[in-house]
C-alpha cells in the first residue's frame, strides 16, 4: 500500500474504535512511519504473531506513571507501514492489523504490560 493508502486505512481503524475508548485517550498523536528505528528495536521481543516484525510502538509515558505537576509533550503512536504491508495480503487484512495494533499500543498508554493485555 502506498502512504497515502496507509494513512486512509489507519484514518479508519481509529474511526472503527468505539467511542467510549476513544474518549478517554488524551493529547496522543497517531503517526505512520515506514519502518521501526534501531532505538525503536532495542529490547523489544518479537511478537509470536508478527514474526520478527514490530508493527507499532507507543512513545510517552504511561497514564499510570504520571504525576500531576509532570511536563508532558504528546505521547505519541506509530504505525509501521513496512511491517503490515509484509505480513498482510490484502486491505482487510491491514485494515484489522492496524485496528489491532493502534488497540495494542494504546493499552501502553494506559499503563497495561504485555501480559496484561
Amino acid at each position: 500500500m502506498t502512504v497515502a493508502e496507509f494513512e486512509l486505512v489507519v484514518s479508519e481503524a481509529l474511526d472503527s474504535l468505539p467511542k467510549r475508548f476513544a474518549d478517554l485517550v488524551e493529547n496522543v498523536v497517531i503517526a505512520v512511519e515506514d519502518e521501526p528505528a534501531d532505538d525503536d528495536l532495542a529490547g523489544i521481543e518479537p511478537d509470536a504473531g508478527a514474526g520478527s516484525e514490530l508493527l507499532g510502538i507507543y512513545r510517552g509515558v504511561p497514564l499510570t506513571d504520571r504525576t500531576h505537576n509532570m511536563p508532558m509533550l504528546p505521547d505519541e503512536i506509530v504505525v509501521f507501514r513496512g511491517p503490515i504491508n509484509r505480513i498482510t495480503r490484502t486491505r482487510s487484512e491491514a485494515v484489522q492489523e492496524v485496528r489491532e495494533t493502534v488497540i495494542h499500543e494504546l493499552g501502553h498508554y494506559f499503563g497495561l504490560d504485555d501480559s496484561e493485555m
